[in-house]
């Protein structure tokens, strides 16, 4: 997995570190982490990596279109490395928890705006608000 990541780095021209590594095997492994624990999940596997570095690389990412930074609403900004596709995701109103959820109606962007105001869209941004399984089921057993 590791010669993936250096390959999707080179693609966009940025050099292969170990931060770099780091934080992609993070959003691999746990999608819709906010930066907290993208940094305690780096540092459990290099002690030494700075908060500063991991902010750093979060957004040489991002802006490499590596990973991609979602905030719904009154939420911390979260990470995952799901890109490229125009997915959208589902929130729980109790505990956070985000799960993807695939292309709305149709092919990308998924849904055509009523008036797009002469825009040319490529992107929709839907997020649907509810509660998730386990949160149902503690308010159920209450």
């Amino acid at each position: 997995m590791t010669a993936d990541f250096e390959t999707q780095l080179r693609a966009v021209s940025l050099r292969v570190t170990r931060p770099r590594l780091a934080v992609l095997a993070a959003l691999r492994d746990h999608p819709h982490v906010d930066t907290d624990t993208v940094i305690a999940l780096v540092r459990a596997e290099q002690p030494t990596v700075s908060h500063q570095a991991v902010y750093d690389v979060l957004r040489a990412l991002t802006d490499a279109g590596l990973i991609r930074r979602i905030q719904p609403a009154g939420a911390t900004a979260r990470y995952e490395s799901r890109v490229g596709d125009n997915h959208h995701h589902v929130v729980c109103r109790s505990c956070g928890a985000i799960a993807d959820v695939e292309c709305a109606v149709g092919g990308a962007p998924c849904l055509t705006a009523s008036d797009d105001h002469g825009f040319v869209v490529d992107e929709a941004e839907v997020v649907y608000w509810g509660t998730c399984p386990g949160c149902a089921a503690d308010r159920t057993a209450q």
